[in-house]
Order: structure tokens, then sequence, then C-alpha cells
């Protein structure tokens, strides 16, 4: 490797002789001005990796130099060294992009901590990061088969998905192939665990939050204050996880859980089970024009206005409450623009679709298919979007306002790799990873059956109906045209499913900075 270049301005570089010593011993090569002017002109013919910067300098000051260093070459690091400790120096040079602010005297392993941290910080992060993963790989490897119980299933999907985003910020593909086969591992281990515990949860009344149940044990008992409850269609724990930073500006995170979406891992039965407070059997008995099977034709969420306003009714919360359904830039800006209406509102529920969209034009639109190509790229667009997006100054207007902050989602997704093949009559669902319908044939292992619906919870389009849900990334296919459909699917983002991404999901409170 070769060594980095320095150069080192300083009115007093004679001085630091020993410092330069010390630095060349490091393998660091040194070059010297002892103005401003040489400086920018040794800059203007010379590729430095770093330079330091005395800051009280006769002729061209330090900040000055600086600003001329910055208009040549933006992104070369310079680290201000100075005997001045006044606030005002330490803000310009600061809104100048320095990369440290160093005070004079300084000593040798003080300068090179901070070349470090500048020049070395990605090769030792990775170093660090990559170290870190290897000693924990193994506890995570002999722990996956020793999970029994939900809440060490919640606690393993956090650190799968720490791990993941460590080892995205590293140039280590190895590492983050080898956390990709732990995941899929994870997800075999999971589907198991659901497949054999699923009904027994339902049952429980000590078991996990699950959809139906969210808002009664975890929203309702926060509205003591005006709130803002936003649901983000189809966010994943991951997605969440690189969102939350840019909230913490203007909120503080005063608690986050998770909960469990039921299965179909699908809108029309987690969301609705959100708002109405019920399970999808419970809502066909107790609000028959409102929901709609799988084949019945019409949108199946049109009516969580309603489900809420009843479930609200039902837990004898008296508050002046609004819905939105956000499923565009045009309404979504129209939120925003009217937010003066919305904050009268003692709870004002909104449903944002972007990350749906999102998902579901990865399989429409080639060029999303290829820019959402997997998981870090996904997760990127997803930022993307929310940085730029109305919501972002929704939050910002709620928290001017005083208000509370909820944010939550109503299932995940996940990249599916594999066909499993399956045929039922021409009245089966659609979703591609689970099915309901009349005579089901497919590959049990690929599934979990639920031969009686009720059993879990879900109304029967038949009186023979029975419902399919697909383990890990598979995702079902025809027999009929089936290397079409495999090539179209291969590699989107669905859901319906079984799997970490898709049932475990975040719910995070805020009180507003």
């Amino acid at each position: 490797m070769k060594n980095l270049h320095i150069l080192w301005v300083d009115d007093e570089i004679d001085l630091l002789k020993p410092h330069i010593l010390f630095l060349e011993s490091k393998n660091y090569d040194i070059s010297q001005a002892t103005n401003g002017a040489d400086a920018i002109d040794l800059i203007q013919e010379n590729n430095y990796d770093i330079v330091l910067l005395d800051e009280n300098m006769p002729g061209i000051t330090g900040l000055e130099t600086l600003t001329e260093i910055k208009n040549i070459k933006p992104n070369l690091p310079v680290i201000m060294i100075t005997k001045s400790e006044e606030e005002h120096v330490m803000e310009e040079a600061i809104g100048s992009k320095i990369a440290d602010y160093l005070i004079k005297p300084v000593n040798p392993k003080q300068i090179l901590l901070s070349l470090k941290k500048n020049l070395d910080h990605s090769r030792l992060v990775t170093q660090k990061t990559t170290s870190n993963y290897q000693q924990e790989f193994q506890k995570i490897t002999a722990n996956m088969t020793m999970i029994n119980s939900y809440e060490e299933w919640v606690a393993l999907y956090r650190k799968l998905t720490h791990w993941e985003l460590e080892l995205e910020n590293i140039d280590d593909i190895g590492m983050l192939s080898i956390l990709e086969s732990q995941k899929h591992e994870a997800n075999s281990l999971f589907f198991r665990f659901v497949k054999k515990n699923y009904e027994r949860l339902l049952n429980d009344i000590d078991g996990p939050v699950f959809s139906h149940s969210l808002f009664k044990s975890q929203i309702a008992p926060e509205l003591n204050s005006k709130t803002l409850f936003i649901v983000i269609d189809n966010l994943r724990y991951d997605q969440w996880k690189i969102i939350e930073p840019h909230i913490s500006p203007f909120y503080k995170k005063t608690k986050e859980t998770t909960y469990c979406s039921i299965l179909p891992t699908a809108t029309q039965y987690a969301r609705n089970a959100i708002f109405s407070g019920l399970t999808p059997l419970d809502m066909e008995k107790t609000h028959p024009n409102y929901w709609k099977n799988d084949i019945d034709e019409g949108g199946k969420n049109l009516y969580e206005k309603e489900f809420l306003t009843a479930q609200l009714k039902r837990l004898g919360l008296d508050l002046t409450h609004d819905y939105f359904k956000i499923s565009s830039a045009k309404s979504a800006k129209e939120l925003d623009a009217n937010f003066n209406r919305i904050k009268k509102n003692d709870l004002t529920a909104v449903v944002y679709n972007f990350v749906d969209m999102l998902s579901h034009s990865k399989t429409e639109m080639k060029m999303i298919k290829e820019l959402a190509g997997d998981d870090k790229s996904y997760r990127s667009l997803t930022l993307s979007w929310f940085k730029t997006s109305p919501i972002y100054s929704t939050i910002q207007k709620a928290q001017k306002a005083g208000m509370k902050l909820i944010i939550t989602t109503d299932h995940g997704t996940i990249n599916v790799k594999k066909p499993s093949k399956v045929i039922g009559f021409k009245d089966i669902s659609e979703n591609l990873r689970y099915k309901t319908g009349k005579s089901l044939t497919y590959n049990d292992k690929d599934v979990l059956a639920v031969k009686n619906p009720k059993d879990i919870f879900l109304p029967a389009q038949h009186i023979n109906s029975s419902f399919i849900f697909a383990k890990e990334d598979l995702f079902f296919a025809y027999p009929n045209n089936f290397n079409h459909y495999v090539n179209y699917f291969k590699n989107t983002y669905q859901h319906g499913g079984i799997s970490l991404e898709e049932m475990i999901l975040p719910c995070a409170f805020f009180e507003p900075k």
C-alpha cells in the first residue's frame, strides 16, 4: 500500500520537526509550506490525501486558505490546528467542512489519531466490524437452533438486521454473503416455528401482540394528547431503522416495540385488522358491509376510517379523529398543505402507500427492478423517498405543533427467489405468497396449509376453501406457462407469506423535542 501524502501548512514549521519525524516513522509522506499562498500553489499542482493547516498565519489566514482549498478541491480533507479557542473561529472552520479541529499545543499522537480517523477510518471500521461479526456468527448460529419462543425470534431478527446494516457499510462482499446465508437459515427455522405454533400463539392471551390487538394494547394507551399516527404500508424493520435517524432531529423516541403481523401478511387482512381491532373472521361477522374476501369485487381496504371509528367507540375513546389514505404525491402534498386542519384533531391516522407501490413497481417496471436489485438498494430507494416526501414535512409540522408521533406498518415484504408450483380452481386468489380457494394442489414441504381457515380466524370463501402460505423466499407459480411466471416474478418483493421480514414489524413512539 502506498504511503499517504500530507501537506502541513504552518508558519513555524521548523519547530514541528519532531512531529514530522514521528509521522514519517509511521509511513506518512510529509510536504511542508510556511504560508497560505504557497499551500494553495502546492495543492493546485499536487495530489495530497489530507492537509494539516495552521489557523493563525501572517498574510493569508488559515481560514482564508481553507476557503481557497475548498474552492480548488472540495473533497480534500483539512485538519485545522489553532491556538484559538474562540467559538466563532471553531464555528467558521466547522462550517467550512473541516475534517477535524485541534487546539495547540498538540502532541504527535493526537495528530496521528486524527489522521487515522480521517484516512484509515474505512479500513479500521471494516476490520473491526468484520471481526465482531465473525465472533457473533458462531453465537447466532448456535442460538438459532435453540429458539422456542416468539420473543427469542424477535431478538434474533433484530440482531441479524443490526449486522446487515453494519456490514453493508463496509467493503466486504464475503461477509455479506455469509450473513445472507444466515438469514436464509433463520427464515427456514422461523417457518418451522410458525407452522408449529401460529394457531396456539393467536389464541394465547399472553402471547405476542398481533395486528388486531396492536391498537388496543399499544396505540390506545398513548392517546392522551394530540397524536399523528402513521402507518407506512409494507415497511420492513430494516427499512425503518434507516429512516429513524432522520426523525431524531425533531422527535425523541420514548418507546419502540415490535408486533407480529397476522397471516396472510397482506394489506386487506393485516391493515384492516389494525384499524378494526378485529381478526378477519370477526370483521366479516361484525362488519359484513365493510369486509371483502379475495374473490369479491371492489377495493379491499375502502373502510379503514369506518373500522377506526367503530374501534374507538368500542374502546370508549371519545376522540376527534380523522383518517387519510395517501396513494399519490398529489394527495400527500394536499395533506401537508392542509396541516392546520388536522392538527386540531385528537388523533390523525395516515396511511402512506409509497413503499407498497415501490415493491409492486419492482415487479412491473424493469428499471425499478434493476434499481432495487437487492435489499441494500431497496432500503436506499426507501430512504431517498422518505427524505424528499411530503410525509417528512408533515412530521416536522407535527413536531412544531407539539403533537405526539406514532409510526408503524401493516406487514413487511421479502425478495422472492424460488418458485413453488400450485394448482387451483379459477377463483384461486392472486397473491404470490399465499393462496386461498377450493381443491388446492401444492408441495406440502413449501407451505403452511390451513384446511379450516376459522382455526386461525380467517373467513372462508367457500365451505371447503383452505389457505396456504409460502415459506422463506418462495413464490407460487402455476404449471401452465410456468417459465414465464418464474422469470417475471423472480427477484421481486412480495408479501403474504411467512418470513421474519414479513411478520416481525416495528412500532415506534415519539414525543416532540
